[in-house]
């Protein structure tokens, strides 16, 4: 079974350098899209990744980036009741004018305190999280938005079960999981390999669902241990343990967490893209 390899960027240009400077093009470009100002579909951007080979993928994220979770407008049950669906239809509009393939990363890391829909924030229950994921589902089929491939995401470690938040593999097309390795350079954690962050989760996940697994966000920061070697153990664990997909988060964030981040990390992702069989589309 090949791996897709796939990166999350704040730069369009960045799948272009990196397919420049390994030879390899990654199989997904994804970024972020919240849900304040007018409702918009980036649809030159996901043209740009098409031309490139890369399906395009949207983490959508309803709620205004930066404001934190304390966002009671954007509950989970405010969604499912429709107070939204004028964004939702416009959006799903675009999406089904624009004729492509897309991937949509909806209410990701459900799981989680951090944003106003994730879990025991703004009231938040299981039921609501469901609810709303179904809803936003079928405002797309209503308005004939069929190629999409719907990601249900969770974190890693979780904080709650999965299993009650999840809609149902007839709602879902990939079950993902986010998790990070924040070493000595963030404040909890400490350096955790790639073992500690996902074994747990893929367990789960496993149980909770047949659908393809991805990791839809991952990174290591350089503090704290060997990043390269790190890198390493991930794509063979992705490849043990069946996962269908590795998106990278290419950014200088709170650490460096690029693939960049150093000459020994870049050249370890540039070995491992490049392995016969571990690059493939994505599922």
């Amino acid at each position: 079974m090949s791996l897709a390899f796939g990166l999350t960027a704040d730069d369009p240009a960045a799948l272009g350098a990196f397919t420049a400077a390994t030879g390899v093009t990654p199989s997904i470009s994804a970024w972020f899209r919240d849900w304040s100002g007018e409702p918009a579909f980036d649809a030159a951007r996901a043209d740009a990744a098409r031309r490139c080979g890369a399906l395009p993928l949207v983490t959508w994220e309803p709620w205004t980036a930066g404001r934190g979770p304390d966002q009671p407008e954007y509950a989970l049950a405010r969604i499912a009741a429709g107070d939204h669906d004028d964004r939702v239809t416009a959006v799903a509009e675009q999406v089904r004018d624009w004729g492509g393939h897309l991937a949509l990363r909806f209410l990701h890391e459900l799981d989680a305190p951090h944003y106003p829909w994730g879990a025991g924030v703004n009231g938040n229950t299981p039921d609501h999280a469901v609810a709303a994921w179904r809803h936003v589902r079928r405002l797309f089929r209503a308005v004939g938005a069929h190629d999409v491939t719907w990601i249900w995401c969770v974190n890693a470690p979780g904080s709650v079960p999965y299993r009650p938040l999840y809609p149902g593999d007839e709602w879902v097309d990939w079950v993902a999981v986010d998790g990070y390795n924040g070493g000595s350079a963030m404040p909890w954690g400490g350096w955790r390999s790639p073992d500690d962050v996902f074994l747990p989760a893929l367990t789960d996940l496993r149980r909770t669902s047949g659908r393809p697994l991805v990791i839809a966000e991952v990174a290591c920061a350089e503090q704290g241990g060997d990043k390269a070697r790190w890198i390493h153990r991930l794509f063979e664990l992705a490849v043990e343990h069946d996962v269908r997909a590795l998106v990278w988060f290419d950014h200088d964030k709170e650490t460096d967490w690029r693939v960049a981040s150093s000459p020994a990390a870049f050249e370890a992702v540039r070995r491992e893209v490049r392995v016969a069989g571990r690059l493939g589309p994505p599922p």
